[in-house]
């Protein structure tokens, strides 16, 4: 039934019979080399993937290459790790090229949350300090802040943003938050919970003409923008999220004579390295991941073109939320639509009915039982007490992926299935 589904809605005829109603608009012809992009990952076919913006995708061929640089180190692992830098340096150039920065501001680290807790470490607070962040930031870079000022006696400022504010509103927002004990603002590039942007340059820029130092959250950044690395004093972005690297690999950035402060989570001989060779030396560290990363980056470019997946991205998810939006008011009456005020191009909200409004934990265990039970992928968030489903998409994801959720699984989630 999907498959005549989704024909049907190539055809511009709506499919009365299965009570789907598909919008106004038309979605994207699927992003494929040879007509199946998503035989060039490792996803199970058999599950809806809905949600690359949590965990990515790593194409097989990265996946190849980090099998046989394991295989490398196994069978000789002095020499292995006395080539690592030498490996690393090469990985880290490629990362840099691809995020259009030098290599000599740019260091690897494991995730975007570890590359914050290095810049957290490093920086000297004043007692007292504030540390200035939003209501739309990730739960594990609040947390290592609180840690930070809790050092020093000092305080988190939670800046409200609506989530319909603009770049103007929200940047006067953060900046009435400021105080004379201001030390450091906290940005997201790209917001986890609330999939929308924040205007990461002028505040930084602001920050800076205050004294205020700027640390942004890029996690999902990488691949997702085309120019992801923004001016600021430290930035970090994941890669192994829109850029498809294996997990756990990210990169941190920064301004130019900000390094030598910064030190790696992990002490070992690169010690006394300057930055950022320091953070080429990790001990024993498992380094593959890192070194696989140029692989997928450069795969995603030949087989479609970055540019090419962000624009498929963009438009598969401007008719793919109006689609699931009209289907969720056909199921649960609720028609409430989510307004973002910087959308991204890369994932979409869908505003849930306020019966599914759930905290982290149970959000999480639905997004469980959806994987489990019903072979579908999402990710739910919350924001101001109001439920969403926030999709994400990559080359892989296609319309007929879209119509197979709002079918069937769609009404799983919402508790309306017969």
């Amino acid at each position: 039934m999907t498959k005549r589904l989704c024909r049907l809605y190539f055809d511009g005829i709506v499919e009365q019979s299965v009570g789907v109603t598909l919008g106004t608009t038309s979605p994207p012809a699927p992003l494929s080399p040879g007509g199946d992009a998503a035989a060039l990952f490792a996803l199970d076919p058999d599950v809806l993937h809905l949600n690359h913006g949590s965990f990515g995708a790593v194409p097989r061929a990265a996946l190849a290459e980090q099998a046989r640089l394991k295989d490398l180190m196994e069978a000789s692992p002095v020499l292995w790790f006395g080539e690592l830098p030498e490996r690393l340096l090469l990985a880290r150039t490629a990362v840099a090229d691809f995020l259009g920065v030098p290599a000599s501001r740019t260091a690897l680290v494991p995730n975007a949350s570890a590359g914050i807790t290095v810049v957290l470490n490093s920086l000297v607070l004043p007692d007292g300090a504030e540390v200035v962040l939003t209501d739309h930031g990730y739960g594990a870079v609040t947390m290592a802040v609180e840690r930070a000022v809790a050092r020093v006696g000092g305080r988190v400022v939670r800046v409200a943003v609506p989530l319909t504010a603009d770049a103007e509103e929200t940047t006067a927002l953060v900046l009435a938050a400021f105080t004379e004990r201001t030390a450091v603002v906290v940005l997201d590039a790209i917001t986890s919970p609330t999939a929308r942007r924040m205007p990461v340059e002028a505040l930084s820029a602001a920050a800076a003409e205050r004294g205020v130092v700027s640390v942004v959250d890029a996690a999902h950044a990488p691949g997702a923008l085309a120019s992801p690395v923004e001016a600021c004093d430290y930035w970090v972005g994941n890669l192994h999220k829109y850029a498809c690297g294996p997990r756990g690999t990210a990169a941190l950035v920064v301004r130019e004579g900000l390094g030598e402060e910064l030190f790696p989570l992990i002490d070992s001989w690169g010690a006394r390295e300057s930055f950022p060779l320091r953070f080429d030396y990790q001990g024993t560290l498992d380094a593959t991941a890192w070194l696989a990363t140029p692989v997928a980056v450069r795969t995603i470019e030949e087989a479609f073109g970055w540019d090419a997946v962000r624009a498929y991205s963009a438009e598969l998810l401007d008719w793919a939320g109006v689609v699931v939006a009209e289907r969720v008011a056909e199921l649960s009456g609720w028609e409430r639509r989510a307004e973002v005020g910087m959308a991204v191009p890369t994932m979409r909200l869908v505003e849930l009915p306020p019966s599914l409004t759930v905290d982290r934990e149970t959000s999480d265990a639905l997004r469980d039982v959806m994987a489990r039970e019903h072979r579908t992928e999402l990710a739910i968030t919350s924001f101001e007490g109001r439920p969403y489903l926030r999709l994400s998409a990559h080359a892989y994801t296609t319309p007929e992926d879209v119509l197979r959720f709002v079918d069937a699984p769609l009404a799983a989630l919402l508790g309306t299935s017969r």
